[in-house]
């Protein structure tokens, strides 16, 4: 037997459409048992799947539970925050996905029961609250899907919208940039903070009106979510121009695992300097 031969019997096969969709199906099982707040075990259910699919590692399914969440965050659709979005899926299963949600309407309720409950109130731990934002991937495009979603709703966005994702979401940032002045020793200036959506309203195109260390203001818009920190989030065209307008001093702050254990990253600069940015609405008019 040849080396190529070897090679081209070791590498691994395209999986198939009846493995792709067990997969998927123990998927959304997992997720719809993450949105209703019931534990689960991903480890078993690796196993438990693991007999039924062609000689797959552990490994591959735990990537492959990635490509989902891939899928469905591009959509605008909640994921499993145990597997991080992770695109290059094949069109196969993007097919499938979409197959799952045309015949299975609960998996749209569990979308809906993500989107309307409002997030756990933990104690927070400023220390290590932060991270590090996510690397932007410099002309990057999602991958091209060729079907058409089921799911009419953006329940990323929709969520984004829920009052108490939004409001517990800015009393975490404003809690920890009075918390960040004070350890800074300038408990002053953290007197000085205002949080303007709710003194002034939400037509400013940002949130809490704090201060950098040396005095000078720092506009700080909000985002929240009880997804991962890699999730889409949604600005407004007065949010994006005061950014350009006002970069050096304007930062994101983005919240985010909100149902657990609130984790932040901040980001400085116009949000076209830290983040790919593409249209969702468009404005006729005459």
């Amino acid at each position: 037997m040849s080396d190529q031969t070897i090679f081209l019997l070791s590498m691994p096969k395209d999986w198939s459409r009846e493995e792709v969709e067990i997969t998927v199906a123990a998927y959304f099982e997992m997720l719809a048992k993450e949105q209703a707040g019931i534990p689960f075990n991903k480890a078993e259910m690796r196993r438990k799947i693991l007999p039924l699919l062609n000689s797959r590692s552990q490994s591959a399914i735990e990537f492959k539970n990635q490509n989902i969440s891939a899928v469905l965050a591009a959509i605008g659709q909640p994921y499993i925050s145990g597997y991080l979005p992770a695109s290059n899926y094949q069109a196969l299963l993007a097919e499938v996905v979409f197959d799952q949600l045309r015949t299975k309407p609960q998996i749209e309720e569990s979308f809906q029961l993500f989107a309307s409950t409002p997030p756990k109130h933990s104690r927070l731990i400023f220390d290590t609250m932060v991270e590090d934002r996510p690397t932007r991937k410099l002309n990057a495009e999602e991958p091209k899907i060729q079907y058409r979603t089921p799911v009419k709703v953006n329940y990323i966005a929709v969520e984004q919208a829920n009052r108490d994702v939004g409001l517990w979401g800015e009393k975490v940032a404003l809690d920890y940039e009075r918390w960040r002045l004070v350890k800074a020793g300038k408990a002053g200036l953290a007197d000085k903070i205002e949080w303007v959506s709710q003194t002034q309203g939400d037509g400013l195109g940002f949130d809490i009106l704090s201060r950098n260390d040396n005095g000078t203001d720092r506009y700080i818009e909000v985002k929240a979510t009880k997804l991962t920190k890699q999730a889409p989030f949604y600005f407004s065209a007065l949010e994006y121009d005061f950014s350009k307008r006002n970069k050096t001093n304007f930062f994101l702050y983005r919240v985010f695992n909100l149902h657990a254990d609130p984790r932040l990253f901040i980001a400085n600069g116009a949000y076209d300097d830290f983040c790919n940015i593409g249209p969702t609405h468009y404005k006729g008019s005459f």
